[in-house]
């Protein structure tokens, strides 16, 4: 029982961080583009935690989260808990064979699954009327796909330290 809340003391923390870094505002004087150099983190975040421990997360968590993060950016509800759910239900489906990957084809499925995501949300975006994002939109998943190696390695280490793994 123990390890049970440590590992969901632990993913929250991390989603809270995750969530705090999504939502500070940049300075003002920074270039609009500069935005979307933000990686996805509680889309990278979802997909850490579901390869390494899938039986405890999955894609209920991420419909919840996704809920969470409509919420907090006061977008319409359901549109991260619709792209969050079909990349849980994808990295569930994969999770095996991704930790099986080199990181070098972790990194790549990765990049793939934060494109995916990308991709519903355009859709979405598309769907509810909003005007279609910038180029810079897709530069997102690609950063995201950069900080993939050093976030698994500093989760994997935090895991650790808690006696997770």
């Amino acid at each position: 029982m123990n390890e049970f809340w440590r590992l969901f003391g632990l993913i929250g923390l991390t989603l809270v961080v995750a969530w705090l870094l999504s939502l500070f505002p940049l300075p003002a004087d920074w270039p609009s583009w500069v935005a979307f150099l933000r990686p996805q983190w509680t889309t990278l975040l979802l997909i850490f935690w579901i390869i390494h421990f899938p039986k405890c997360i999955g894609v209920i968590w991420s419909f919840v989260v996704g809920v969470i993060v409509d919420v907090m950016l006061g977008v319409s509800l359901g549109h991260h808990a619709l792209s969050f759910s079909i990349i849980g239900y994808m990295a569930v489906e994969l999770e095996q064979r991704m930790q099986l990957f080199q990181l070098w084809q972790q990194t790549l499925s990765v990049g793939l699954l934060l494109t995916v995501e990308r991709l519903l949300s355009l859709w979405i975006l598309g769907a509810s009327g909003q005007p279609t994002p910038t180029i810079s939109y897709w530069l997102a998943p690609i950063v995201g796909m950069l900080v993939w190696p050093w976030l698994r390695l500093l989760l994997l280490a935090l895991c650790r330290r808690v006696g997770l793994l």
